[in-house]
């Protein structure tokens, strides 16, 4: 069923791409895009490959759309994507990759304070100095993606909640630029948004459930 599932995702992908007449670019930036998402919500470590590519593609195309925050925004997550390479592949406790953990309070409290702060700053700087076309959405978009790469890197819980916010504003947004094939991608990037959340979610409680019993255990 899993099969049937990811062919007729695959097909619709395609069958839309023809539809929009988007370029070959468009295409590969998004089919990257979309393996990659799947892969972190499957937690395979090989997103970090793929992800490298699809960064590289989409800072061209935002480039030439001229959504300047998201081209700078593909050089954060490269970078994060090293970090969270480095970060799922150590302290695994006898896991394929690292195992979940929630936010902190801190975090919660900084991710509340932080995005709106910047993201405004950024939105300023940008209707300001360039010819960007959407300047605030564009840049808050671009800030709550990094810190929600962050979270994903640092393989925390709540970094899936963001990813959701994030993809329903995007759809919007390019759907405005006429980027159509791209805003079609955050519809099925918001699909698997929603199925990273609940499968990292159940792998915590799992983990979760294990430690205390071990713990329990050995307090015997």
């Amino acid at each position: 069923m899993k099969h049937v599932y990811t062919y007729s995702v695959l097909l619709a992908f395609i069958a839309f791409a023809i539809w929009t007449n988007s370029t070959t670019l468009e295409m590969l930036a998004s089919l990257t895009g979309l393996i990659c998402v799947w892969l972190n919500a499957r937690e395979n470590i090989w997103n970090y490959p793929v992800g490298f590519i699809n960064v590289a593609l989409f800072a061209y195309i935002f480039y030439e759309a001229k959504l300047y925050a998201d081209m700078i925004l593909q050089g954060f997550f490269a970078v994060l994507m090293v970090i969270g390479l480095y970060v799922w592949l150590t302290k695994r406790q006898g896991q394929k990759v690292r195992p979940t953990r929630k936010m902190t309070k801190a975090e919660v409290i900084g991710t509340i304070v932080f995005i709106p702060i910047l993201g405004f700053a950024w939105g300023f700087a940008l209707h300001q100095w360039t010819d960007a076309s959407i300047p605030y959405i564009d840049a808050t978009v671009a800030i709550t993606s990094v810190v929600a790469q962050y979270f994903l890197s640092k393989k925390v819980l709540e970094n899936w909640i963001l990813w959701i916010a994030i993809d329903v504003v995007s759809i919007g947004m390019y759907v405005y630029k006429d980027l159509f094939m791209i805003a079609f991608t955050y519809v099925v990037f918001l699909m698997i948004a929603i199925y990273g959340w609940i499968t990292w979610k159940r792998e915590y409680k799992t983990v979760t459930e294990v430690s205390h019993n071990e713990t329990w255990s050995s307090t015997r």
